[in-house]
């Protein structure tokens, strides 16, 4: 279903204003960024010569991170490069000031509201193909298990030679043609999946809405796709943060990207939701082990996975100096972790970076990073709030608009979630996922529901349980 933008009526100005999203960068802000676009990368690693390739969506270009991985005897060694930040943004300055009010840049169908100026974020700081970049460069040399037995980061200048999205890249291993520098990302990203699961990490395989382009200036709503290449390059960019926290907690002082263990309240409910689903938990078996096993395509599982979210509540960030902090892991990823793989991008990732190349180059920490250490969760929770709710709005603009005219009309349906006041479902033609009211509406059944009402004003839709 495509909705015509021509309408006047069909466009996000209205959530723009309602969350106060900024429409440019203050006067100074920008000197900045354009003064940084003539500084010295000043003395640093020359990695131009390794093949550095990008995989990120269609048509980005903030892109964060570049890799290149090969074979070492029965191992591994992974290069990741990060856009460093570090060298274009002043500490204290206009810049700095605006990109701390930001938090991190946030998506909109019509356009992105950036974190730093698109002059640094899809130019002078992106790792475009073709260009020279300043970026930190993380090295890892894996043993045949996957897990890293040396790791370095370090600033560097590097090339990127070529720009892949994920569907691409995906097509390239099927077809047994990937690119060389990623032709070891299979297996490699295997191992560190089995490592996952092993750890108990959580991986919810719910599907992804998308507003998408249609042409013509039109727009319609998609599920993403899930390729194993996703994961796979997922899995780099966890082993990074990973090994960063290690860094800061023996280090102590840092930032962690933190949430707490499910309680036994949480798993116990997740039990019964599996028998009530009649979806098999064998004895012994860890939630992770369990959802990672699941057919994401069939109904039950897709249930479960809405449930299981219960296990992942409470995450934020967590700042420490001198003192480890009583939480230090990931629920979700089952291990201590941070995040520094998308500083164009969010906010925090430049700190800890920052935090990290001090402590590995046995330097102090300055004290500007320790000021500002401590602000980073309130800064960050709020970005991350905001953002959400973002991408909530225009989500449920749209399936306001492309409903808009079907009201009455019947759909098949999954209950996601039941509740004393009906239930949440997810229709897959067009990809919505919204209100049912009525009763007998079981988690993980399949259903026919009439939508009965699509308000794009209020951006509300709502179905009811058609009976058989």
């Amino acid at each position: 279903m495509v909705i015509r933008t021509g309408r006047a009526d069909l466009d996000f100005s209205g959530i723009r204003a309602e969350f106060g999203l900024p429409a440019e960068f203050p006067a100074a802000a920008l000197a900045e960024a354009e003064q940084a676009l003539s500084r010295e990368p000043g003395a640093r690693e020359d990695a131009t010569a390794l093949p550095f390739v990008t995989i990120d969506p269609p048509g980005a270009k903030d892109l964060d991170q570049a890799l290149c991985l090969e074979r070492v005897g029965d191992g591994f060694r992974v290069h990741y490069a990060i856009a460093d930040l570090g060298l274009v943004v002043v500490p204290g300055g206009a810049l700095d000031a605006e990109v701390r009010r930001r938090g991190q840049t946030l998506y909109l169908p019509d356009g992105n509201v950036p974190l730093h100026p698109t002059v640094l974020s899809e130019g002078a700081a992106s790792l475009l193909p073709g260009q020279t970049r300043p970026a930190v460069l993380w090295t890892f040399d894996c043993d045949r298990t996957g897990e890293p037995v040396d790791v370095r980061v370090r600033r560097a200048v590097v090339r990127s030679t070529a720009q892949f999205d994920y569907e691409t890249v995906q097509h390239s291993f099927d077809a047994g043609t990937p690119h060389p520098s990623i032709e070891a990302l299979a297996d490699f990203g295997r191992l560190r999946r089995e490592r996952a699961a092993e750890r108990g990490a959580v991986e919810l395989q719910l599907p992804e809405q998308e507003i998408v382009p249609n042409g013509d200036g039109d727009w319609k709503l998609a599920v993403r796709p899930r390729v194993d290449v996703d994961s796979w390059n997922a899995e780099i960019s966890l082993l990074t943060g990973m090994s960063a926290a290690k860094i800061m907690i023996e280090a102590r002082i840092g930032v962690l990207r933190t949430l707490p263990d499910a309680d036994d309240g949480a798993v116990d409910a997740l039990k019964r939701s599996a028998h009530a689903l009649k979806v098999p938990w064998p004895p012994g078996t860890t939630p992770a082990k369990l959802l990672a096993s699941l057919d994401p395509g069939r109904p039950e599982s897709l249930a479960l996975f809405v449930d299981a979210t219960r296990l992942l509540r409470g995450a934020g960030y967590t700042a420490f100096d001198g003192e480890i902090p009583p939480v230090t892991t990931h629920a979700g990823v089952a291990a201590p972790y941070t995040h520094v793989t998308a500083p164009l991008r969010r906010l925090v990732d430049r700190f800890a970076t920052e935090v990290c190349l001090a402590v590995t180059a046995g330097e102090d920490v300055p004290d500007w990073l320790r000021q500002a250490l401590p602000l980073l969760p309130g800064l960050m929770g709020a970005s991350d709030t905001l953002a959400s709710k973002v991408d909530r709005a225009c989500l449920d603009q749209v399936e306001a608009w492309v409903l808009a005219d079907r009201v009455g009309q019947e759909f098949d349906a999954v209950v996601l979630r039941t509740d004393n006041n009906g239930a949440d479902v997810f229709v897959a033609h067009p990809p919505v996922m919204g209100r049912c009211t009525g009763d007998d509406l079981p988690e993980g059944e399949r259903v026919r529901v009439r939508l009965t009402e699509a308000d794009p004003q209020d951006r509300k839709v709502v179905f009811a349980r058609v009976r058989p």
